[in-house]
Formats: structure tokens, sequence, C-alpha cells
């Protein structure tokens, strides 16, 4: 097979990657304000991800190298037409990171009050705008004959580009409440199931029209067969949650994470950045990648590397696959000063 079609279903992998574990990551920081009752409580759902939050941002590093290697083109015309919504998810992930390693530093609750407000904003903002990046790829943005980005911002607020936000922004929601069920115990992992099935049915609706539009633009029968899965994917988790299997409802959310993602790379195949204004001036997995020998490199490393970032990773969350409760939450012996 073609190296460049293999490193472009392994950057889609990783990419599926980042967004099934960073996902739940971002979901339980946008939980605070709803299942965060008093500080005791938001220390849980933080300690939920606490000791592996950093270790799933690393997909997205690798995945940004991978292409940067792979296809130059596609890195240089994305990081340059999509500097703004970049440079705020990594602005929106560096305020997140400091916040989970700075809020239990001082005792006072004004003090933790605005981390956990960091904490919001520095989920919040990433699932919203991955989402926004990745449709707009889908969907096309205007290049010149050099495949330069020749818009502006508002070219990518368009409506499905904003549609693909809020659906990623509402399933990372939800993957991040079911996974509080899961890791949880109590009167939290109560409220996490309810929560969850309320927000499951709103992103049920926003996924199905964005999917239902995605097959409408890109209506291979690839693309048809993967929206319906994706689609059943999420239902199935729903009403899993509704049950109570909450090991049952994370793997469906996660499944449809990963079915939401391959269904738009799988749009976007051969292409790797559509030109919406001219279709001569697109970038594809041919003009956009690197030499066969850059590629036949990589493939060797990738072999060794990969296998040993999965074991590590599925040891990491071996270790830590316990439930967190509030009776494991040390009361802070400074709580009485707290102001």
């Amino acid at each position: 097979m073609d190296l460049t079609v293999v490193w472009f279903w392994v950057i889609a992998a990783f990419f599926i990657g980042y967004f099934v574990l960073d996902g739940f990551d971002f979901g339980v920081g946008m939980s605070l304000p709803f299942l965060g009752r008093d500080d005791t409580d938001r220390r849980v759902l933080i300690n939920t991800i606490g000791p592996v939050w950093d270790l799933n941002e690393t997909w997205v590093i690798v995945a940004g190298a991978m292409l940067f290697a792979a296809f130059p083109e596609w890195y240089a015309t994305l990081f340059s037409g999509f500097y703004l919504p970049l440079l705020l998810i990594l602005v929106a992930l560096i305020l997140r990171g400091v916040s989970f390693e700075y809020r239990h530093q001082r005792p006072e609750k004004s003090w933790k009050r605005r981390f956990d407000a960091m904490i919001v904003f520095g989920s919040a903002v990433p699932a919203l705008l991955w989402g926004v990046a990745f449709a707009n790829i889908v969907h096309g943005v205007p290049l010149d004959e050099n495949h330069d980005f020749i818009g502006s911002i508002l070219d990518l607020l368009n409506p499905y580009a904003l549609l693909g936000g809020l659906t990623t922004l509402l399933l990372f929601f939800t993957h991040g409440i079911v996974f509080i069920a899961l890791k949880t115990d109590g009167t939290i992992r109560a409220r996490a199931r309810t929560l969850a099935t309320r927000s499951g049915i709103i992103t049920a609706l926003l996924a199905v029209a964005f999917l239902g539009w995605t097959v409408i633009e890109h209506g291979t029968g690839a693309v048809v067969i993967l929206a319906i899965v994706t689609a059943v994917l999420l239902v199935s988790a729903i009403l899993t949650n509704v049950l109570g299997r909450e090991g049952l409802a994370f793997t469906g959310m996660a499944a449809t994470i990963a079915g939401a993602v391959l269904t738009l790379f799988t749009a976007l195949f051969p292409a790797v950045m559509p030109a919406r204004n001219d279709p001569a001036n697109s970038l594809t997995i041919a003009n956009a990648s690197s030499t066969p020998y850059t590629l036949e490199v990589m493939s060797w490393i990738a072999l060794f590397a990969v296998p040993l970032i999965l074991l590590y990773q599925g040891w990491t969350y071996w270790v830590f696959r316990k439930r967190v409760s509030r009776d494991h939450i040390p009361e802070d012996v400074d709580a009485h000063a707290a102001a």
C-alpha cells in the first residue's frame, strides 16, 4: 500500500485516540459547575483524571509531530490558516494544566474558584474549537494556487463548522460525565448518571444533525455507513447509561467519538485540505506528503514506538482503575481559615 495512504490513516488513528482520551478530560473539566456542589466534590471530579490527563494530552503532540513530518504542506496550511483557533486551543490547554497543578496550593475559596473557572474554560474552549477546526477541514476553506489560506476568521465560522463545534462540545461533555459515573461512587455517581442521560439526549440530536449534513455533502457509501453506525453507538451509550451499565456506556461513548472522527477522515480522503473556492487548489495526500524515504523511516520508527506508547498508557490506566469517592479526599487542615 502507498505509504501516503498509510500515514493518512495513522494520523487519523492518533487523532481518534486523542479525542477519545482527552475528550473525557474535557468533559470532566466542564462538569465542575454541574456536579461539584462543594470543594470536596470538585476534588473528587479532578482526581478522576488527575493521574492521566497529561498522558492523554500527549496524543495530540504526537499527532501534530506526525502531521508535520508526513504531510508538511498540510501542516503549514493548517497552522497558518487556523492560527487563531489553534492558538486559543493552546492557551486554553495551558490554563487548564496550570490550574490542575496550582488549585490546591492555597486554602482560600476565592483562590480555588479562580482555578476552577480556568479549568472549565480550558476544557470547553478546546472541546468547541477542535470541532470547528475539523469541520472546516472537511468542509473546505479558500486556498490560492500556492495552497495558502486566503480567507478570514469569518470563513471559519460558517454554520457547518459551528454545528461541528457544538457537537464535539456536547459529545465530550457527555463522555466526561459518563466517565465520572464509571470512576466515582456515592451521590456523585448517581448525579452523573442522571446528567449524562439529559446531556446525551441533546448530544444525540446535534450529532445526528451534524452527521446528516456531512452525509449530504460527502455521501459516499463508506461515509453513510460510518455515520449510521456512529449514531447507533451514541444511542446505545445513552441507553446503557440509563440502565446503570457505566462500563458499557463509557465504551459506547468512546466508540461514538471514534466513529465520528473516522467518518470525518473518510469524508476527507484522499484530500487533506480541500479548497472550497477552486478544487484545483486543494491539498491531497499526493501533493502534501513528504518524500517516500521520509515516510519509510517514519514507518520503522512508528513500528517500534507506538506499541510502547500503548503498553505504557494501558499500564497507567490499570494502576489507577479504582473508583474515587468523597471518603478518599482528606480534609483540608486549613479549611477553617479559608476565606
